[in-house]
């Protein structure tokens, strides 16, 4: 089947993104910090999430966030957290990300850099990485990590500036976000077309998520390891669009439908290459 012009130029893009974000990420494997204890500190811990999301999860997009701020700490240079505006949060998550900033910035502004560099570090790289995790939106227990994490840093530099003069009173970090019910659509072999078992689930997601003042959605399409890699990623996003178009059909606001393919990389069942599993044939609906 020919490709439309677009898809292909679409394709160019993508590999020519993905050899700059290489590049990136290679370097950052063998930075030195340079600088002062904190930029060198902070080149340590963007290593650390350069390689955990080139190795571990093959997210290139984000490793090579994490490489290019890394490898300006690594010159010396002052980089600051990620600014909230710039993500697509969910709506009910933004205040909570407002105020986590503006907690980081006062710290590191107030010299957090220089009284508790290390510290100071893992605050910013733990926010960096809540952010990011949170917009992905799909690996609920990286999210929670990155949160604890960043909040348990600002809560030692808060201790140790309390000796100096003191900030604005901190304000406690807030519960956790009750965790959302994730509804999962199960597909026959080779097949994006949802059947009435799916569409129940479906509307049962729209109902939850209605009550639940839920108003946006993850939706990740899966796929068994029978079939090629290629083959497989194509198939778990048509799946996901299916899911989509279903969801915004049964009243769901499209702009508030994040959709994303997974092919065979994220199994429920692992299974060796080539077998049909009817528990990997899914798309999970996460509402945010």
């Amino acid at each position: 089947m020919m490709l439309p012009k677009i898809l292909i130029s679409l394709t160019a893009a993508v590999a020519l993104s993905g050899c700059v974000a290489g590049y990136n990420v290679d370097e950052m494997r063998g930075a030195q910090g340079s600088g002062t204890p904190f930029t060198q500190a902070l080149t340590d811990e963007y290593r650390d999430l350069t390689v955990f999301e080139a190795d571990e999860m093959v997210d290139w997009v984000s490793a090579d966030l994490y490489a290019r701020k890394g490898l300006l700490a690594a010159e010396g240079s002052e980089v600051q957290p990620e600014v909230v505006s710039d993500w697509h949060l969910p709506e009910s998550m933004v205040d909570e990300f407002t105020t986590a900033r503006a907690r980081l910035v006062e710290l590191l502004d107030a010299s957090a850099r220089t009284k508790a560099p290390e510290d100071a570090a893992i605050a910013q790289t733990r926010f960096d990485c809540w952010i990011e995790q949170q917009e992905e939106g799909h690996q609920l227990d990286h999210i929670a990590r990155c949160r604890e994490e960043f909040y348990a840093a600002i809560e030692r530099l808060e201790g140790m500036m309390a000796a100096a003069p003191p900030p604005p009173a901190p304000t406690p970090a807030p519960p956790p976000p009750a965790r959302p019910q994730a509804f999962v659509v199960f597909f026959d072999f080779d097949s994006a077309s949802l059947s009435p078992d799916a569409d129940a689930v479906i509307d049962e997601a729209l109902a939850v998520s209605g009550s639940g003042g839920f108003t946006e959605f993850s939706v990740t399409g899966h796929a068994d390891r029978a079939g090629s890699e290629d083959y497989n990623l194509e198939l778990s996003l048509r799946r996901a669009n299916a899911v989509r178009d279903a969801l915004s059909s049964g009243g769901a606001d499209p702009d508030g439908l994040f959709v994303a393919g997974r092919g065979e990389a994220e199994p429920a069942v692992p299974t060796a290459d080539g077998v049909r599993e009817q528990a990997n044939r899914r798309v999970e609906i996460i509402p945010q």
